[in-house]
């Protein structure tokens, strides 16, 4: 089979509902004036009667139903201190939730809860308040990466990804993170305020991995690094994607950038 370019900005439901049938994918082509797109990460759990709501609001986000400037990048982390069994939920997501209510000075943790870029923060019931927070929200040039997925064994996905960050990173340490997400999840919820009712949910984030950390680096300098993530049971590469995000040691996003994975993977 040949290889398929194609981008994955502008509107970014190309990342969470595109399909591409490529062992390597190209976002490179972007306006020279455009503004990338705002990370939005939502910390959820299936048990808590808010959560549907919350998860439908981040899908309308990224279909691009308010029509914002600004594109967006989601990313759901399912947590598992509200005391229900979730079943994508990892301790994992509850420390990065506290990281957040640490760098932003919070006065404890808030479930769902939304966090934009890093920066800022609301609970998921409050629409007003988040549109406002995105439309605010301080953008900065996607990353150039060109993305290359391969399967070593039928246990793992290996990520090899080449380009730019196309900011400058000086006197600071940057990490470079990588979300493999997935989208289309319906499973009975056995527990909590919803138990009984069957739940969608998209961008459930199932790995993160820090790709490099950087300093003192050129916008210009070309990267290539790769990462390997040891794969669930069930995984399907049609329901997957990958976000890459560059963040700071005070959790400030600086610049995202998402793949949809090949179907054939």
């Amino acid at each position: 089979m040949g290889r398929r370019l194609f981008t994955c900005l502008g509107k970014c439901s190309a990342c969470g509902y595109g399909k591409g049938n490529a062992a390597i994918v190209d976002a490179s082509v972007i306006p020279p004036s455009a503004d990338g797109p705002v990370l939005v990460e939502l910390f959820s759990s299936q048990g808590c009667s808010k959560a549907p709501a919350a998860e439908l609001l981040l899908s309308r986000l990224v279909r691009g139903d308010f029509q914002l400037d600004a594109p967006v990048v989601a990313l759901s982390y399912h947590v598992d201190h509200t005391g229900w069994k979730d079943p994508y939920a990892s301790d994992n997501w509850n420390v990065r939730q506290k990281a957040y209510v640490d760098a932003l000075k919070l006065d404890g943790v808030v479930t769902p809860q939304i966090v934009v870029q890093g920066r800022a923060h609301c609970p998921a019931d409050e629409e007003d308040a988040l549109l406002s927070i995105i439309a605010n929200a301080p953008r900065f040039p996607a990353p150039k990466f060109k993305a290359n997925f391969q399967r070593p064994t039928s246990e793992t996905l290996e990520v090899t990804l080449t380009g730019a960050l196309r900011y400058k990173v000086d006197n600071n340490v940057d990490n470079v993170m990588v979300a493999l997400y997935e989208n289309g999840l319906v499973n009975e919820c056995l527990s909590g305020e919803n138990k009984g009712k069957v739940l969608y949910n998209d961008f459930v984030v199932r790995k993160l991995e820090k790709l490099c950390t950087i300093d003192d680096i050129s916008a210009k300098k070309t990267l290539s690094v790769t990462v390997t993530f040891t794969l669930w049971d069930g995984f399907n590469s049609n329901k997957c994607s990958i976000a890459v995000f560059v963040q700071n040691i005070s959790q400030q996003i600086f610049g995202s950038q998402c793949f949809q994975l090949p179907d054939d993977l």
